[in-house]
């Protein structure tokens, strides 16, 4: 069969304008354009390409120099770079110059890590506001907005800028880490539209990498197997739950994931992945599946490696974990706020508040990148009480039910008491305990190893809790 598709002069790159044939079938491009500046599309039914690994994925790194640093060598490198970027905002970010006054900064101030504290942090709702009186970016630009490529426009609405070049390293080290390399053909599934991530980040990560992108977007799964199948690709980025909807469709329509797909290495965001749903995914499609966080407004926060030991920070970042009320840093192991700081010169975001809770890590990782790790993302600061002193989020209580499959639904109660603070768990179990008292002290015990705060168990009737109510509720009054 074939199909007259129109081409520029030179060669190698396909024109645009015409509407691209729905890939079941394989194509391959004659070599020779003809004078008129058309070549010929031959389209053979049932036959995709041939499969192919490009090459060993465990070992190795994309910047093995930053990627090993010694630990004192590397806060050496992060403080020089965050004098750098703190001389460079001063001068040509009237937002972050304004922000320095504001406290009575001044860029000799601010030497190394800790000297952060002293800047006041940058939350989301803020940026929101001052983009609105100072579009469109607030004053945070360190660019003239004509040496840009592209602006951006995320929800919110929330304006990020695309520079000409894009030097972010954070997304490409996750990709390399995870598994990608040269030569592998990757659909990216995420959304091409408005937002930067799709095409900004991803995109060009992946091409830093050597890979070659079929940009898919999101949605239309049944031709997302098709061009899966036909061009045997390799490498699949999206959010976990579209990787299971398009193994979900591949199987409808008669696939075998392992034997008519090709995938080896996923890399997914925007959506938490539960270890259950990685396993599912990783079995279904005989692939390696790693996650990685950050946010439109900064980049890459953390990237898993095949470890699967926490994320890894990347090499041109500061992530600093601070007391969500106080904004003070806190040590490895602790709960609290991730805030962020970036060396972009283009939007040098310097410590912005992301709203999310982690834990980081300082121990080393046997796949020998030597940068803190976030464990894993625990949930926001607008979900977070303190009891007696100490942070509780949702993601400590989910961990705790997850070790009782008896549990059908759960609310942590917070109440005060003559002075003191109380928490309680509310249970619904899927069905009646024939040990009630022993099963309330294991999981009252389960409290105590996991939250470090003693909590009551509450068996209640089935029904009892409405669905979507917040997992904890804090019903002290301090009046």
């Amino acid at each position: 069969m074939y199909i007259d598709y129109p081409l520029p002069r030179r060669e190698g790159i396909m024109g645009r304008g015409t509407d691209i044939p729905t890939f079941t079938f394989t194509f391959t491009l004659t070599p020779t354009l003809s004078h008129r500046g058309r070549g010929r599309i031959i389209l053979y039914k049932d036959s995709p390409m041939p499969k192919q690994d490009p090459t060993e994925r465990t070992t190795g790194f994309l910047k093995k120099n930053l990627e090993t640093l010694p630990h004192k060598k590397r806060f050496e490198y992060l403080n020089q770079k965050l004098r750098g970027i703190i001389q460079y905002a001063y001068k040509n970010s009237t937002a972050f110059k304004n922000k320095m006054e504001s406290v009575g900064l001044k860029p000799k101030d601010i030497q190394t890590i800790k000297d952060l504290e002293k800047i006041p942090i940058t939350k989301k709702a803020e940026l929101v506001e001052l983009q609105k009186k100072n579009p469109p970016f607030g004053g945070f630009e360190g660019v003239p907005i004509s040496e840009l490529k592209r602006i951006y426009v995320s929800p919110g609405p929330i304006c990020e800028p695309g520079e000409m070049e894009y030097s972010e390293l954070g997304w490409a080290q996750g990709m390399y880490a995870g598994g990608f390399r040269p030569g592998d053909i990757v659909i990216n599934t995420f959304s091409y539209h408005m937002v930067p991530f799709a095409l900004h980040m991803v995109d060009n990560s992946l091409h830093r990498n050597g890979c070659i992108v079929i940009p898919t977007g999101v949605g239309n799964t049944e031709q997302q197997v098709n061009i899966l199948k036909t061009f045997q690709a390799t490498g699949f980025c999206g959010t976990p739950s579209f990787l299971l909807n398009i193994g979900e469709k591949a199987e409808e329509i008669g696939l075998d994931l392992k034997k008519d797909l090709n995938l080896k290495v996923g890399f997914v965001a925007a959506e938490m992945l539960p270890e259950s749903l990685r396993l599912k995914l990783e079995e279904k499609f005989g692939m390696v599946i790693r996650q990685t966080y950050g946010t439109a407004d900064i980049g890459c926060l953390g990237y898993e490696c095949l470890q699967k030991s926490g994320m890894h920070i990347p090499d041109d970042k500061i992530v600093e974990i601070v007391d969500p009320e106080t904004g003070k840093q806190l040590g490895p192991g602790k709960t609290g706020e991730i805030v962020a700081t970036s060396f972009n010169k283009v939007y040098p975001m310097i410590r912005f508040g992301t709203g999310d809770l982690s834990i980081v890590t300082e121990t080393p990782c046997p796949c020998g990148r030597t940068s803190p790790r976030l464990i894993k993302i625990l949930g926001r600061v607008d979900q977070v009480t303190k009891v007696r002193g100490l942070f509780v989020h949702p993601g400590q209580a989910e961990e705790v039910v997850s070790r009782f499959p008896q549990i059908e639904k759960y609310q942590v109660v917070v109440t005060r008491k003559e002075h003191k603070d109380e928490m309680t768990f509310r249970i619904e179990l899927k069905q009646e305990s024939l040990q009630p008292e022993k099963l309330k002290e294991e999981i009252e015990k389960a409290i105590r190893d996991v939250i470090k705060v003693r909590g009551d168990v509450e068996f209640i009737p089935k029904g009892t809790i409405p669905d979507g109510t917040r997992k904890i509720d804090d019903q002290r009054s301090w009046e």
